[in-house]
């Protein structure tokens, strides 16, 4: 069995027991989270649209951090124009507990 949730702008296919990086969401470590945003679920037979409009996956927070550094270089040719720049995404680490549909 596996479902489709969105979260954070994207999509991700998650079954029980998996462990996904999503955007940060607020919570510590140890604490249940709720994904109400279920898009699909599958338990032999593909559902979708209103037929999952009661589905929800539950979660529990692993960990808060930080991703790697992404660099981001700007650059205009024959101008001299360059500026490097970069950040790191901040990214909360859920293992799904479990599919309700």
């Amino acid at each position: 069995m596996y479902a489709i949730i969105a979260t954070g702008g994207k999509q991700y296919k998650v079954s029980e027991g998996d462990v996904i990086r999503v955007e940060k969401l607020e919570g510590e470590a140890g604490d249940s989270i709720t994904f109400d945003t279920v898009l699909a679920v599958s338990d032999g037979s593909l559902k979708v649209g209103s037929a999952v409009k009661s589905a929800s996956v539950t979660g529990t927070v692993k960990a808060q951090g930080k991703a790697k550094k992404v660099i981001v270089y700007k650059y205009k040719r024959k101008s001299g124009y360059h500026k490097k720049n970069g950040h790191r995404q901040l990214y909360t680490e859920v293992t799904i507990d479990k599919i309700n549909a």
